[in-house]
């Protein structure tokens, strides 16, 4: 303010002085607004967001400053007022959103923790369901895993899988085939059994004896004893079920160190995105609100009224200014402008034409002097010529003298 002009219109001080106050409390917010902004990009409360904070208001300070100014010949200028009401309302944009994500800050905290647990429970079911305990050494990952998911595992119980499956593949058609020749063998030793206790009188000895029908009987259960194999079978499938044992015990062991590693690499991973999350950024925060203002009217409404009103806090002071009309300190100040600029122009003329007598004297002057010595030098070439027209003269009486005196002689 031009103290001189508004000392004559004194009634209007109150009035600049509370647009003062106005313009204040926009630079107060935006210094809150940058604050907040400041302690959320660090996550943190520290002193050293104090320098942006102050920078900032003293920035949007003296550009309100500098929007609020009055301008001479107002009325006339609506471009430079509107372009004024553009920055205010982008300024006032910028400064709005760290100040409304303040306001919801609690409901957008609870928000990103309800997506962070998501994640980590989503991650945790991929990492169980694309790392299952491996039936063969071949097995395929699930659909839908990549590398993403796929942990490395130095032994897997997959391993053994292959040799266990065709034991039991051995050990069931050779188990069948036991079967099937003890139930024979059962059946022969039973007739053996039962024929056998007959015993018949000799009678030449007068002793007993057993039939010739036993006899046969035992011949033919040895016979399908030493043709089958059966012993040799029965050790073959004991050995059989004894490996299978062996690697169903090994299997039982690999499958608990296999589900042991798995847990701790799913733990890896999920450390390692644990400490992806850390604190909430501002991105962070503005895509939270976004996505708690959808399907929630109110909650929308709520938002875009806070924000409209930060926005319209920061554009008041330039409302404020061009809304209430010319003043008398205007019409002053567009007064002394004018008059300013015509005392100007004529003060420019007036050097000029200063200039110009100047300048044209010193052209008179030079003119003069380049006459008297064109003047001086005409006069000393006739005094030359003369002289020399002298000397001719005299030279040449003094010559025919002296063609006298010879011709006399």
């Amino acid at each position: 303010m031009d103290e001189e002009l508004l000392a004559r219109v004194g009634y209007e001080r109150s009035k600049y002085t509370a647009l003062g106050g106005v313009v204040l409390g926009t630079s107060v917010i935006a210094a809150f607004s940058m604050w907040n902004f400041a302690t959320e990009a660090l996550g943190r409360v520290s002193l050293v967001a104090l320098v942006p904070t102050v920078i900032w208001m003293l920035f949007v300070l003296n550009l309100d400053r500098w929007l609020v100014t009055p301008q001479p010949n107002a009325r006339r200028r609506v471009g430079p007022l509107l372009m004024r009401l553009l920055i205010s309302l982008m300024l006032g944009a910028v400064i709005a959103e760290p100040l409304v994500l303040r306001i919801f800050q609690t409901a957008i905290e609870q928000h990103v923790a309800d997506e962070r647990t998501d994640a980590i429970d989503r991650l945790r079911t991929n990492l169980v369901r694309c790392n299952p305990v491996p039936s063969t050494t071949r097995a395929l990952a699930p659909a839908g895993c990549g590398e993403t998911y796929v942990l490395v595992f130095g032994a897997t119980p997959g391993e053994a899988a292959e040799e266990l499956a065709a034991l039991r593949s051995d050990a069931a058609v050779l188990q069948k085939r036991v079967d099937q020749d003890t139930t024979r063998l059962e059946a022969l030793d039973s007739e053996v059994r039962d024929e056998c206790r007959r015993l018949i009188r000799m009678a030449g000895t007068n002793l007993y004896q057993r039939t010739s029908e036993c006899l046969r009987l035992r011949a033919k259960a040895q016979d399908y004893r030493t043709t089958h194999r059966t012993d040799q079978n029965e050790k073959r499938l004991a050995g059989m079920n004894s490996r299978i044992s062996e690697i169903e015990a090994e299997q039982t062991v690999s499958r608990g160190a296999f589900l042991k590693a798995r847990a701790e690499g799913i733990e890896r991973r999920l450390d390692q995105e644990r400490a992806k999350q850390k604190e909430i950024g501002v991105l962070e925060r503005m895509r939270a609100l976004d996505q708690l203002a959808v399907g929630n009217p109110v909650l929308f409404v709520g938002i875009w009224l806070v924000r409209l009103l930060f926005v319209l806090l920061d554009m008041l002071p330039v409302l404020v200014k061009y809304l209430s009309g010319e003043s008398a300190y205007d019409r002053m100040l567009t007064g002394a402008s004018n008059s300013a600029v015509k005392i100007h122009d004529e003060e420019v003329r007036l050097a000029e034409r200063r200039a110009v007598a100047n300048l044209e004297i010193a052209r008179d002057s030079i003119e003069q002097e380049v006459r008297r010595h064109r003047a001086e030098s005409e006069a000393a070439l006739r005094e030359h010529t003369a002289e020399m027209n002298i000397r001719v003269r005299q030279a040449v009486n003094a010559l025919e003298d002296e063609i006298r005196r010879s011709s006399a002689l």
